[in-house]
């Protein structure tokens, strides 16, 4: 199993703006006093250079355009809604905010279908009528190569839908509490930690339980990986928020934003690179207004591509 892929999902927004349903346990978003125009022109200047710098560095980027309507203010985040496997599992999920469902865009899977092997789609979403949720590799960080699952609990991460994931992937769950210096629980386990082949770069500080902590830690090391442990305050400036991916050619990237690239000493920037080339894009106005980083932009897409004939 691969931990990283060269073919990432966009989706390019229409209607970005502050979204006050999930706001309320995210604690990452921010309202900018601008007109809607100004900020929507920020936005897309920031998408398509993010998609550009992927291209360029030779990531297969399909992109999406977000629907006009229904309004959609955070469809610039895919991975919530979507998870592509490479047993040719597609995963939808449970959302928290009633604004968000309409995310789930079963004509999006239709087009990768023209191009990658789909062989099913487990639904997870009925637990909406439930009100449990959990939002894609927002909630759940995998470690691919191992079939271990990472998740911390939150009012967006339900305990019983994350052990049903696992069980239908055939995954090792490992949940936890984590929550920041206010004391307020993380809304997505991928804000906290990110797993790639030979690192992870986890906010160890913000698992709460010294037992499940120690859980954690001993899991990651077993499985041979090098920790980078980053403060509350890089986690703040979605130090945690990576993603690593790899080049059509076999190369290794880190990507990560400009915000989360600043905030990292020098000695963190050496342990990655060690490893990993280093993808800084810039997408401050989306940060800032949707709380959400780098990672949470790109759908991984795990599934086979259909044979030519």
């Amino acid at each position: 199993m691969n931990q990283s892929t060269n073919n990432i999902l966009l989706v390019r927004p229409s209607n970005f703006i502050f979204n006050a349903e999930t706001a309320t346990n995210n604690a990452f978003q921010n309202n900018i006093e601008e007109a809607n125009e100004s900020i929507s022109n920020k936005v897309i200047e920031e998408f398509e250079n993010l998609k550009t710098q992927l291209i360029i560095n030779g990531i297969d980027v399909i992109v999406i355009d977000d629907t006009e309507n229904p309004i959609k203010p955070d469809a610039i985040f895919p991975n919530n809604w979507v998870s592509f496997h490479e047993d040719g599992t597609v995963i939808l999920y449970p959302m928290f905010a009633v604004n968000r469902r309409t995310e789930r865009r079963l004509d999006i899977i239709e087009t990768l279908k023209e191009k990658f092997d789909i062989k099913n789609i487990i639904d997870f979403s009925i637990y909406e009528n439930e009100n449990k949720f959990l939002e894609g590799t927002g909630s759940v960080v995998f470690d691919h190569e191992h079939k271990i699952a990472y998740a911390c609990l939150s009012p967006r991460t339900n305990k019983e839908i994350f052990i049903k994931l696992c069980e239908a992937l055939d995954y090792k769950p490992i949940y936890f509490t984590a929550c920041d210096e206010a004391g307020q629980e993380i809304y997505h386990s991928n804000v906290m930690m990110c797993i790639a082949e030979k690192i992870v770069i986890i906010c160890t500080d913000s698992i709460v339980h010294k037992n499940e902590k120690e859980t954690v830690i001993q899991s990651l090391k077993n499985t041979g990986h090098g920790l980078i442990d980053i403060s509350f305050t890089q986690m703040n400036k979605f130090a945690g928020n990576m993603l690593a991916l790899q080049t059509n050619v076999g190369m290794h990237l880190i990507a990560l934003s400009q915000t989360a690239y600043n905030s990292l000493y020098t000695i963190q920037i050496e342990s990655i690179k060690k490893h990993y080339e280093l993808l800084t894009l810039a997408i401050p106005t989306i940060e800032t207004i949707g709380g959400g980083s780098v990672r949470c932009m790109m759908g991984e897409i795990f599934l086979s591509l259909k044979s030519v004939h």
